[in-house]
């Protein structure tokens, strides 16, 4: 892959993306010069990786899902250097080609949650939520007000869940999904759900592509953890970049567990 086209693109996409979503990011000094490396954060809005390109002079490829490279947004995601990925099977071309990136010392991205962790992004997680609101507002006027906030479903689902079991009440529930993170936050601070509860619900439940990768080739993992809102304002976006990771005599499950707790650390970092 020609590294060409993204160091054309870059200089111009930088500060059109600065000057739209004014991200403040964090710990830039943890992204190493050189050798193999795997940047993994949580996945709330399809600017997530920006983040981190803007702020790295390495050619960072991205793994994207095959539906980014069909339409007229096509040719940004080729010449980009992004890895096409079909993800309704094993796509052992895609990982074919991740694996020579790293085994060259170069870097991938990838969102270990395999998946947006955003409601309005998946249409059986917005009818669900649209259910419980639709005596207040209709699906479109719900759309416009919930999709810069980048509602994480995982938390929707939480707090129905909690709505189940009593916890909360059937009105608390209609506040609260409006605002799902700081709702979650308000109930563990009423001692209603433990920390752990909220921390598990601020991720899917990570794939393990990044921590195989990272096995087989000896990458270090660099995890981030992007909070806030891309409403543009000043000071609602924010992206943490951890220390990296050295997977090195750990299993796929112990490594996947390090890296799903640092991300959500430097996802909380913010708060």
């Amino acid at each position: 892959m020609s590294d060409l086209p993204y160091k054309l693109l870059k200089p111009i996409l930088k500060p059109l993306y600065i000057l739209k979503y004014h991200p403040k990011i964090n710990g830039i000094e943890n992204i190493p010069s050189e050798g193999p490396v795997i940047f993994c954060g949580n996945h709330k809005h399809v600017m997530d990786q920006c983040n981190i390109l803007i702020v790295t002079k390495r050619v960072v490829h991205y793994l994207a899902k095959e539906e980014y490279f069909e339409g007229k947004h096509a040719w940004f995601f080729k010449m980009v250097g992004c890895i096409k990925v079909d993800r309704s099977i094993h796509d052992e071309e895609a990982k074919g080609k991740a694996l020579s990136v790293l085994q060259n010392g170069g870097s991938i991205g990838l969102f270990p949650e395999g998946t947006r962790n955003e409601v309005t992004c998946k249409e059986d997680k917005l009818n669900e939520l649209y259910e419980i609101v639709k005596d207040e507002y209709t699906k479109e006027e719900l759309v416009e007000l919930i999709k810069p906030k980048c509602l994480k479903y995982t938390q929707v689902e939480y707090l129905i869940k909690l709505k189940d079991k009593k916890v909360i009440t059937n009105k608390e529930l209609k506040k609260y999904v409006l605002d799902p993170d700081s709702s979650l936050q308000e109930l563990v601070k009423k001692k209603k759900i433990k920390d752990s509860e909220y921390d598990e619900s601020l991720l899917i439940p990570l794939k393990y592509g990044a921590v195989s990768f990272a096995s087989k080739t000896g990458a270090k993992i660099i995890p981030f953890g992007v909070s806030g809102e891309y409403t543009g304002k000043k000071g609602n976006l924010t992206c943490n970049i951890g220390k990296p990771i050295s997977v090195e005599g750990l299993s796929l499950e112990e490594a996947n567990s390090i890296l799903s707790k640092n991300i959500i650390k430097l996802m909380k970092k913010s708060e």
